[in-house]
């Protein structure tokens, strides 16, 4: 054994949402065991859990159109938005434990009540809102979800967005109250702040991986760079997680493990437009999601977002897509490169002959100008010009690409995806959107695949933590309703559970 070695129980990589969420989870059910995490950053959630490099929705799938797809019968299919919903109330509940428990104070400073708006024009999109009103409405999971076409009506929900509204062009939007608006970046520190406290939890900051390789005795040697005296260390753990966002599929590829073979991924960067003018902010109280535009990926709903985010109310809007090879937007611009293997060389190139709609779709905004860009804004806000509002580079997202039965070789997916180690005892989180929103549900996965062993010892604790854990919440109203008013009640958002 190297002198130099330092042994822990549980090692994880990235300090952002997933990875916090992940080691308050394990600390919550083995309170003995040694954690040790790793940031290649100075400090947490700097990356894509940061509240400017995400859209901060509490992804919650009561406005995101995209969550509810029309099939080839004209049908809408809700179940994607059931899970989501289902998902997201397993977060709100971990949040309002830890709350609960004095492990994070202020829960203003990371989620707020803001209501969630769906918005449509044309013919076909109104029609399409108002079948998917007609499948949500009397779901338990969407009690509260109004409908209208009534422009009068939607100047008293969206006031900013039917100023200068013009057209005769049929508009229809729906409504939630109880929607929320939530800054994943904070939320991330409070965590990690709160683990910090513990004498047997170590959160390393400027150290990046190096090398990562399981040993004959199964447990993992990583080998870490440490940036603030450029020495080398070795930590050894029974089990390690990477849920470094866009970086973590280099760092799983280092892992030489089977399930890290034939899969690839594409970085898409994100950009919004922002707006700080208080006498314009003021006049917009919600999160707009609309459609994407025919024939462009699920990444491409535009929406107009209310924000709280350092102390100030700001509005974005976007996303716009941006292209660089970086897979962080700290990284390197040989981290697509450097991905490609002899492994799933073919599959990246699969990817590229499949997806050239996409690739034309990113051309065509890698060439929009700043007016260009506001003129697209104006579909929203009408009145919009350009000197109220600034372009803001949002953060990187890689989209993962894999072999499917079902898209074949290179399919690209639009979504996160949790890989883990044919004996359990290596994982990671890779994709992205809706990834923070239910982090709470896909940490929890990793700990029913990787700990099966710990489940009958570790549930009483976990639906203390999570009352729904382990039930239906579309089959059970009243259980829905307890959790749904109790963690309004604990996270301060009353207002909006009405």
């Amino acid at each position: 054994m190297n002198t130099n070695e330092t042994t822990t129980d549980v090692i994880l990589v990235g300090a952002g949402i997933v990875s916090a969420t992940l080691a308050t989870l394990l600390h919550k059910l083995e309170p003995e065991w040694n954690i040790t995490l790793f940031e290649k950053l100075d400090a947490a959630g700097k990356e894509s859990s940061n509240e400017w490099n995400n859209a901060g929705t509490g992804h919650a799938a009561l406005c995101e159109l995209n969550y509810t797809p029309e099939d080839e019968n004209g049908d809408i299919r809700i179940d994607r938005a059931v899970e989501i919903n289902d998902q997201f109330q397993v977060s709100r509940q971990l949040w309002s434990y830890l709350v609960e428990q004095n492990d994070i104070q202020n829960p203003e400073d990371f989620i707020r009540p803001l209501p969630h708006v769906s918005f449509v024009h044309g013919e076909s999109n109104v029609n399409f809102l108002k079948k998917r009103f007609e499948a949500l409405a009397d779901h338990p999971q969407f009690h509260g979800l109004k409908y209208s076409e009534d422009p009068e009506h939607l100047a008293e929900w969206i006031p900013l967005m039917m100023q200068g509204r013009t057209s005769e062009e049929p508009i229809a939007a729906t409504k939630v109250d109880h929607g929320t608006d939530v800054n994943f970046g904070e939320l991330t520190r409070k965590m990690l702040e709160s683990l910090e406290k513990k004498d047997n939890v170590n959160i390393l900051y400027n150290r990046t991986v190096n090398d990562i390789k399981q040993r004959d005795n199964d447990t993992w040697e990583v080998k870490v760079r440490n940036f603030e005296d450029d020495t080398l260390e070795e930590h050894t753990a029974s089990f390690a997680f990477i849920g470094a966002g866009g970086g973590a599929l280099p760092i799983l590829q280092k892992t030489g493990i089977p399930e890290s073979k034939h899969i690839g991924g594409f970085p898409i960067s994100g950009e919004f437009l922002v707006c700080d003018n208080p006498e314009i902010v003021k006049q917009h109280n919600a999160k707009v999601y609309g459609k994407e535009p025919a024939g462009t990926p699920p990444m491409t709903v535009p929406h107009l977002d209310r924000r709280h985010i350092e102390g100030r109310d700001t509005l974005l809007y976007g996303p716009f897509a941006g292209f660089t090879p970086k897979f962080l937007k700290t990284g390197s611009y040989m981290d697509l490169l450097g991905s490609v293997k002899p492994s799933n060389a073919l599959s990246m190139l699969a990817a590229g002959a499949k997806n050239t709609p996409m690739i034309k779709y990113l051309a065509q905004q890698l060439t929009m100008s700043k007016e260009e860009r506001v003129e697209q804004l104006r579909d929203f806000v009408p009145n919009a010009t350009s000197e109220d509002w600034d372009l803001l580079v949002a953060g990187q997202r890689v989209q993962l690409i894999e072999d499917t039965e079902e898209g074949g070789k290179g399919a690209l997916q639009f979504g996160t995806k949790l890989i883990h180690s044919n004996d359990r005892t290596m994982a990671a989180l890779l994709g992205e959107s809706p990834g923070a929103s239910v982090s709470a549900s896909i940490m929890l996965e990793v700990v029913e695949k990787c700990f099966p062993h710990y489940l009958e010892v570790w549930e009483p604790k976990i639906k203390e933590m999570i009352p729904s854990y382990g039930e239906s919440l579309e089959n059970n109203p009243a259980l829905l309703e307890k959790i749904h008013t109790s963690s309004a009640r604990i996270l301060g958002l009353e207002e909006t559970a009405k």
